[in-house]
């Protein structure tokens, strides 16, 4: 069973997600985007030891903590490599990764199973991750709202295909997201603008 720790790090107020699952001493990490003492504490916290940092996508609030973890743990770290593109003024110097992902990847990590689906517009590299019955959905989809694309290598219509994409998946999941509540993917269907 998947059981899910949120972490709000640094000004931006990114969502760092740190991922477990029963009987494992594991976990995995999503977008630690600041403060990496402070992630480092909780999974201290947690009993747990990182398997993998897993990444949204590049943008520097999302990657801000990467170094300092990786420097303590020699963790794998997992990105699309499409958003090597962008400049590095939006990613906090060079990306740094060890594994590249692709859409349709499937990841068994930490005792978990995850399925990834590239999700392009707010960046070329942005990806959802599934697991169980959750979306993490970085900067693509939001609570009645959806990722900015006026920044370096966003592009709308991109974006608007992505979340046509995550509007079709079968069934429902909560969605977890980079920045604010979590929320459903059944609502957002119906009250989001964006995905109508």
């Amino acid at each position: 069973m998947l059981h899910i720790h949120t972490l709000t790090v640094g000004p931006l107020e990114t969502n760092c997600y740190i991922l477990y699952a029963d009987n494992c001493r594991e976990c995995l990490i999503i977008d630690p985007g600041y403060e990496p003492d402070r992630v480092l504490d909780a999974v201290k916290e947690l009993g747990k030891t990182i398997s993998a940092i897993l990444l949204t996508h590049g943008h520097f609030d999302h990657v801000g903590g990467v170094r300092e973890i990786f420097s303590q743990t020699d963790c794998d770290i997992y990105l699309c490599p499409a958003d090597c593109q962008m400049p590095e003024t939006m990613t906090a110097g060079p990306l740094c990764y060890t594994n590249s992902y692709q859409d349709g990847d499937s990841l068994n990590l930490a005792g978990l199973t995850l399925q990834v689906l590239h999700t392009p517009g707010h960046t070329p590299g942005s990806v959802c991750l599934l697991c169980e019955n959750a979306l993490f959905a970085g900067d693509t989809l939001f609570a009645g709202s959806c990722g900015r694309t006026d920044l370096p290598c966003g592009d709308w219509d991109t974006l608007a295909s992505s979340l046509a994409r995550l509007k079709a998946l079968p069934g429902d999941y909560t969605v977890y997201p980079g920045h604010g509540e979590a929320t459903k993917l059944s609502l957002e269907r119906i009250y989001n603008h964006y995905m109508r």
